[in-house]
């Protein structure tokens, strides 16, 4: 065991705890008051529900011994033979609880980031539902399938550094048949649906950003040369996403805005996961005015094609996830990280078509369980608040609370 590393993924797993508060407070900035203290419940709530379903059986599927390239089996039920001596499949210089309880943290925001696209519309006891049955069908199998020793995708060469198609892809398909199965807001294209309080929502981006720190550089699993290389990639890619968006909005609309600036770093965050521990400094400058631009674009669209995305889930983090994973296959280099491979500007082509798969079974995989997953809970339970309900908010119809006195 190495004590440096120990205690580098110590502090990057408390880093990608923070950013599920972070990413309460930026959602609940930009739902209007009365639906506030329940948009933020829905983040935290999971901290508890996901660190349970982890512990028992979530960790194994993901990470246990491989069942047919498909998933791991419940060898690690209740974190049987998990202890504090290193894994020798995962991260051999850290003790294995704490690999467990790193990735436990990916575990958690990955369906907490699916709430944006409902925002506003949703009961409570149905969405605990739905993310319990989504962790276990979606998130865990395909965890297994990239990061799992064994698991078809990794085994196939797709390359996902810290999440983009584990994290970002899968929760931008659930949104997209999430969006699909419950509809729109009560009034959405005839009333104003404007944030309530931005900056909370920038608060949110400030501490999501400094999170992603631990989310992209925690990756590397030791505190060495590789975490550097994540971790300044992380920023830059983040930056540039920022600007990118920021410039587009000055382009189409002559003015730039908060809302705009949060919605870009995020974007380009999200964009450069995948990439940042395979790409150099440029790529990821490059990368994430990608992100900005093309994120900016998808969000733009979701009006004209009639998609109540609330918080504009598809538009950047699944739009963001699959970017980011095809510019691996551009841009990586084993000049970067040896352990990865040479993406199609170091002459490798296939490498590109390897992230294809990657998207495309992610991607396809996720929307279509996600759909039936909302069109069984919804059907069994409801998942919609009732006319009455939205309309009074969520903060008052389903928690009995409000978070402001005036």
């Amino acid at each position: 065991m190495d004590k440096a590393d120990t205690a580098f993924l110590l502090a990057a797993s408390g880093l990608v705890l923070l950013m599920t508060p972070g990413l309460a407070l930026f959602y609940g900035g930009m739902v209007r008051k009365k639906n506030v203290l329940g948009t933020i419940l829905q983040s935290l709530v999971l901290i508890s529900v996901i660190s349970l379903e982890w512990v028992y059986f979530g960790y194994s599927m993901a990470f246990g011994p491989d069942v047919g390239g498909v998933v791991g089996d419940l060898s690690w039920f209740a974190l049987s033979g998990v202890a504090t001596a290193p894994s020798p499949d995962y991260a051999k210089t850290v003790p294995h609880l704490v690999f467990m309880v790193y990735q436990c943290m990916f575990a958690i925001i990955t369906p907490a980031l699916i709430t944006g696209a409902f925002a506003e519309r949703v009961r409570f006891v149905p969405f605990l539902l739905f993310s319990l049955l989504w962790a276990v069908a979606v998130y865990n199998p395909v965890c297994h399938w990239v990061w799992g020793k064994g698991g078809w995708l990794g085994a196939r060469g797709v390359l996902d550094f810290a999440g983009g198609l584990v994290v970002h892809a899968t929760c931008g398909a659930a949104a997209l048949a999430g969006i699909l199965v419950l509809g729109p807001r009560r009034g959405y294209g005839r009333v104003s649906f404007m944030p309530h309080n931005l900056p909370m929502t920038m608060l949110g981006t400030g501490l999501l950003w400094f999170g992603w720190f631990g989310f992209n550089g925690g990756s590397a699993l030791a505190a060495d040369e590789l975490a550097v290389t994540a971790f300044v990639a992380t920023h830059l890619g983040g930056m540039a996403g920022l600007l990118s968006w920021v410039v587009m909005e000055w382009v189409t609309r002559r003015q730039a805005t908060t809302l705009g600036a949060a919605s870009g770093a995020i974007a380009g965050l999200a964009t450069i996961t995948p990439a940042a521990g395979f790409v150099g400094p440029n790529a990821a400058v490059v990368i994430g005015l990608l992100a900005g631009v093309c994120c900016f674009l998808a969000v733009n669209a979701k009006g004209r094609l009639g998609l109540d995305d609330s918080l504009d889930v598809v538009g950047i983090h699944g739009v963001g996830g699959i970017i980011g994973t095809l510019c691996v296959g551009v841009f990586a280099s084993t000049a970067v990280n040896p352990a990865g491979a040479d993406g199609l500007l170091a002459g490798q082509v296939a490498q590109l078509g390897k992230q294809a798969l990657g998207v495309a079974a992610v991607v396809g995989y996720a929307f279509v369980v996600s759909w039936l997953l909302f069109k069984l809970v919804h059907g069994v339970l409801g998942m919609r608040l009732s006319e009455e309900a939205e309309v009074e908010g969520l903060d008052s119809a389903e928690h009995s609370e409000t978070a402001y006195n005036n």
